[in-house]
């Protein structure tokens, strides 16, 4: 009796997508993040995206580029 060795390549062949996990994070008010995630109301983001909070962002987390602009003219 003999052991063949199979060798596989590294990729992920998984063909579900976590639909649940964002693309990009976006800025939102504070107290409306908990409320959304508790409640499972919606939030408006500051590009005007609407969606419920389901993640929190980690750093290094990619964010939407117009939330991005939109915040960085409140800050003036």
């Amino acid at each position: 009796m003999t052991t063949k060795t199979i060798e596989r390549p590294d990729i992920d062949e998984r063909t579900e997508q976590d639909d649940d996990t964002p693309k990009v994070f976006h800025y939102v008010k504070k107290e409306k993040i908990t409320e959304s995630a508790v409640m499972g109301t919606h939030v408006v983001a500051l590009c005007g995206e609407v969606f419920p909070v389901t993640k929190s962002a980690k750093p290094g987390s990619p964010v939407c580029e117009r939330c991005k602009k939109v915040y960085a003219r409140m800050k003036k």
